[in-house]
C-alpha cells in the first residue's frame, strides 16, 4: 500500500466509530465571511444570509460545516481568503450541514442555488459510506445535483471521498469510482479526494481522528482552490469584476 492510500486508509476507517453529527438540523447558508461562532452552534439562531452577488457555494456535510470548528475556520472560509487575495469577487457560501448525506443534499439543492451562482462545490457522499447506503443511490443523487447545477449554468466542481472498509473491498472500490466517473461523464472538474494531505494526520485532525482542525481545513481548501481557480478563470476571463461567463 503506498503512503496515499495508507493515509486514507486510516481515515477511513475512524469513520466506522464516527458519524458526521446529526442530519435532523435545518439547512444552513452562510457567507464564509461572516461570524466566528463555532460551526456546531450554527442552527442555534438564523443563519446570516449571503451577501447579494456572484456566489461559490459550498454544498456538503460537517467536513464543509467545519464541525469542531469556528465558521471562520472552516475550510469555506479558507477558500475565500484565496479568493479574495487573488481579486477575485466572489462570495463563498457555506452549504454544509453535519450529518448530511447525498440525498439530503439533493433536497436543499434549490435552495443552494438561488441567487447569482457561478459555481457549485458538491462536496457529499462521506455519511452515505458510513451507513453503507447503496452506492448506485449516491451515484443518481449526485448526477442529479450535477445535471440541475448544470442546467442553470452552474459550473460543478465535484469533490471525491472515500467510504470506510468495514463495507467490503468491492462496496469501497465501487464507492470510489463514482466520483471520477461522474466527472468524466458531465465534464465536471474534480477534486481526486477532497481530504488529501490531511486524512490521517493525527496533527490536522481533531481528537475524532475525522474532522479536521483549523489548518488541515486550510490544507482542504489549498485542495479545492487548485481545482476551482482554473474553472473561474475559464468561465469568467476577467473574473476580477465576476462577471457573466465569457464576458
Amino acid at each position: 500500500m503506498n503512503s496515499r492510500r495508507l493515509v486514507r486508509a486510516v481515515w477511513v476507517m475512524g469513520l466506522v466509530a464516527v458519524a458526521c453529527g446529526s442530519g435532523d438540523r435545518p439547512a444552513d447558508l452562510v457567507s464564509a465571511r461572516t461570524s466566528a461562532e463555532p460551526a456546531a452552534n450554527r442552527g442555534d439562531a438564523p443563519a446570516p444570509r449571503p451577501a447579494v452577488g456572484p456566489r461559490i457555494v459550498a454544498l456538503g456535510d460537517s467536513l464543509t460545516a467545519g464541525q469542531g470548528l469556528h465558521a471562520d475556520e472552516a475550510y469555506p472560509a479558507f477558500l475565500q481568503q484565496r479568493l479574495d487575495a487573488a481579486g477575485l469577487r466572489y462570495e463563498v457560501v457555506n452549504a454544509g450541514v453535519s450529518g448530511d448525506t447525498s440525498a439530503g443534499g439533493v433536497r436543499r439543492l434549490e435552495l443552494a442555488l438561488q441567487g447569482e451562482v457561478r459555481a457549485l462545490i458538491l462536496a457529499l457522499g462521506a455519511n452515505d459510506g458510513l451507513r453503507g447506503l447503496p452506492v448506485d443511490q449516491l451515484r443518481r443523487n449526485l448526477a442529479q445535483m450535477i445535471e440541475a447545477a448544470q442546467a442553470q449554468g452552474v459550473a460543478v466542481i465535484l469533490a471525491g471521498m472515500e467510504a470506510p472498509p468495514n463495507f467490503g473491498p468491492i462496496y469501497v472500490a465501487e464507492f470510489r469510482r463514482v466520483y471520477p466517473e461522474l466527472a468524466a461523464r458531465y465534464r465536471a472538474a474534480l477534486v481526486p479526494f477532497l481530504l488529501e494531505g490531511v486524512a490521517g494526520v493525527v496533527s490536522l485532525n481533531q481528537p475524532d481522528g475525522i474532522h479536521p482542525t483549523a489548518r488541515g481545513a486550510s490544507l482542504m481548501a489549498d485542495n479545492v482552490w487548485a481545482v476551482l481557480r482554473p474553472v473561474l478563470e475559464q468561465t469568467s476571463p476577467r473574473g476580477r469584476a465576476g462577471g457573466p461567463p465569457g464576458s
